[in-house]
């Protein structure tokens, strides 16, 4: 199983559409998939919290990504960085071991030339997570909003194409790290 991790609270966002396309690809290729919908549900993270017994939504976090083979990111870049929200996400894994090892990839939406903070911040937490990034799994698909048709997807043959390669590494990565 791959879990779908949006760094947007925005909905509609061009991530969450890369993510819900990801979602549709994967079930056509027989992969399963959960989207993460927990992120403003997070509480600020506290390292005086992160211990037994975690928040609820917390405990909700590590299980979804220790219940994964490998996760996928899409995230917007705020500030040039990670939006505030998804680097909360991220600091709440870092005191567990659930995502040390784990496959991990993004796919970048932005337009050519933005997104490099977000992914350059990306690349340093999940280091210090101790995830196993898979670099050629980590791609840019320049997306815009009209990308995304009524049911929240993208019919575009090519960014579906580029999403179901990113998909197959992911699973090949999480395959191999059985």
């Amino acid at each position: 199983m791959i879990l779908l991790l949006s760094g947007s609270l925005r909905a509609g966002s061009t991530n969450e559409a890369l993510l819900l396309t990801a979602r549709a690809v994967a079930a056509e290729a027989g992969v399963r998939t959960l989207v993460y919908d927990g992120l403003g549900r997070l509480p600020h993270f506290n390292p005086d919290d992160d211990r037994e017994p975690l928040p609820p939504a917390v405990t909700g976090l590590r299980a979804a990504i220790d219940a994964a083979d490998g996760v996928l990111i899409c995230t917007p870049e705020y500030a040039g960085s990670l939006p505030g929200a998804f680097k909360n996400l991220l600091d709440w894994t870092v005191g567990g071991t659930e995502i040390c090892d784990k496959p991990v990839a993004w796919v970048n939406v932005a337009a050519p030339g933005r997104g490099r903070g977000a992914e350059a911040t990306l690349r340093t937490v999940l280091g210090y997570t101790g995830a196993a990034v898979v670099e050629a799994a980590c791609v840019r698909v320049p997306m815009v909003r009209g990308d995304v048709g009524e049911d929240g997807a993208v019919a575009d043959p090519e960014i579906r194409r580029r999403v179901g390669d990113v998909l197959g590494l992911l699973v090949a990565a999480g395959a191999g790290a059985a």
